[in-house]
């Protein structure tokens, strides 16, 4: 069985970045004849993991050495966007007053209870053709939140995400989608609040340093310094990276226990709603992305895209615009873990954005990766790409953020 520089086998990665005849390709060009009888031997979906593992620690041996220097700021062309808000119109289905967002995919003003009435001022960007090119067309807009305040001087900025109804995963036309991002279906949810950005590093060591309420003990012990990419004058800001997702569990839970609240990873359906935040293209940016929006691999380019910069390491939180609900760093920087167990299509996928279990997987089963990294390619960083990985798993360019699920809420088991 193969292993990658980080030590992963073939059965801690699921299929995603390459297409079928590429993994293929990739075997057959490092497999030698007794690995290829077992390649024979195996199921597809096995084939497909081993083969895209290899792939992966090859790509990354040819990119070493990983001891970088701090990126340079970004400085994206800007083009006044029209401030002309669109008309608010109802979601259909959902049953709920609540329910509503406006076809601009700005959040309606009716927030769950949990959200404060704290007004964040973010500015958020759009894609747009220009002549042979492209610009980005930014403007600033207001959203609602409320600031969980961490200690020393740390705070947590959470987004409140409205109540609404979305077409879940990708239709059959997007560019390089793949199967296990079908089929489309339509979840209607509750409203929550969700991290502004990926937990920082800074964020992290307030959290893990806090002592357990007297007599108790924390259920997991948690790395003070994890992250890959430390050690830089702006690495406070950065993502924390290296976390698996029993981790990120264990850091939701010291926080719940801190506040009083229900803290856990967002669900795969309640990620995806706000990444798109209203939007249907395969970017909540636009029908492509470019480095000047996002952090990943620059050299490639999704349909007919530009290329550009590859930062070839995290980037501090707000480099970049925020979607249209507030959020950064949906696309790119930092893989995310959600809630969900791996399953290997939506059929018989929830409908109420809750997460959704996989009894089959048992314990160790596959969690749910989104939202690609900086050292993807830019297909991978589309809204309805899926990946995993082992819950004990932890990679340089795998973070996290948190939600916040509203109190009196029906919820899901928070450990499916």
């Amino acid at each position: 069985m193969s292993t990658n520089h980080h030590g992963l086998t073939s059965d801690d990665m699921q299929p995603g970045p390459f297409s079928e005849d590429e993994l293929r390709e990739q075997w057959n060009a490092q497999a030698d004849v007794d690995e290829l009888n077992h390649w024979n031997n195996l199921g597809l979906n096995e084939q497909l993991a081993w083969a895209q593992t290899r792939a992966i620690a090859a790509d990354r041996a040819q990119r070493a050495p990983r001891d970088l220097p701090t990126p340079p700021a970004v400085e994206a062309p800007v083009v006044e966007a029209d401030p002309t808000p669109a008309a608010k119109k109802p979601v259909a289905g959902c049953g709920h007053p609540a329910r509503r967002q406006e076809s601009s995919g700005k959040p309606s003003p009716v927030l769950v209870e949990a959200a404060a009435s704290q007004t964040f001022h973010v500015t958020t960007a759009q894609l747009l053709r220009a002549g042979a090119g492209w610009q980005v067309a930014q403007r600033r807009v207001e959203v609602q939140g409320r600031t969980l305040e961490l200690g020393d001087r740390v705070s947590l900025p959470l987004i409140a995400i409205p109540a609404g109804e979305f077409v879940m995963g990708s239709p059959v036309y997007e560019p390089k989608r793949q199967k296990n991002e079908g089929p489309q279906h339509r979840v209607c949810l509750e409203g929550f609040l969700l991290g502004q950005t990926p937990i920082t590093q800074a964020q992290w060591r307030v959290v893990v340093r806090e002592a357990p309420p007297l007599g108790q003990r924390w259920e997991r012990k948690l790395p003070l310094n994890p992250s890959q990419f430390s050690g830089q004058p702006d690495s406070d800001q950065r993502p924390v990276e290296r976390v698996s997702w029993q981790h990120a569990m264990e850091f939701c839970r010291r926080i719940s226990v801190m506040t009083g609240d229900v803290y856990t990873l967002p669900s795969e359906a309640q990620w995806e709603y706000a990444c798109r935040a209203g939007s249907t293209t395969p970017f909540a940016f636009a029908e492509t992305i470019t480095p000047d929006l996002v952090n990943y691999d620059g050299s490639y380019s999704y349909a007919n895209g530009p290329k550009g910069e590859n930062r070839e390491q995290t980037t501090p939180v707000r480099s970049f615009p925020a979607n249209a609900w507030g959020l950064h760093d949906m696309h790119g920087n930092v893989w995310e873990w959600c809630l969900d167990r791996w399953n290997e299509n939506y059929i018989g996928a929830p409908d109420d954005g809750s997460a959704w279990p996989n009894q089959e997987a048992g314990d160790g089963g596959i969690r749910l990766l989104r939202g690609g990294s900086w050292f993807n390619d830019p297909q991978n960083c589309r809204s309805a790409f899926r990946s995993g990985l082992r819950p004990a798993g932890s990679l340089d360019d795998v973070g996290f953020r948190v939600c916040c699920l509203p109190r009196g809420l029906p919820s899901w088991p928070l450990n499916p």
